[in-house]
């Protein structure tokens, strides 16, 4: 048995990036210290903004991507933010 989910007739095997389907445009990372950054749904992909930073994170083609993108901007001991659907 796999964790597999279905959402909306799609099947995926990561329950963090199942929600892209659901009309989802707003996700807010949140790591151990508080609030850290967000991913925004936008036309070209999913936008993320990164709290305390200048300037923008970038658009990236997929939402699992833009977690990714949050994460690897924590540095390299960070652990995963949670993203929290808006």
């Amino acid at each position: 048995m796999t964790n597999s989910m279905v959402t909306h007739g799609t099947v995926t095997d990561d329950p963090a990036t199942a929600d892209v389907g659901t009309g989802t445009a707003t996700w807010v990372a949140v790591g151990p210290a508080g609030a850290v950054g967000s991913i925004h749904r936008v036309d070209a992909g999913f936008r993320v903004d990164l709290y305390g930073r200048g300037g923008g994170g970038g658009v990236y083609p997929s939402l699992a991507s833009a977690k990714g993108a949050v994460h690897a901007a924590l540095g390299p001991m960070a652990d995963r933010p949670e993203f929290r659907a808006h």
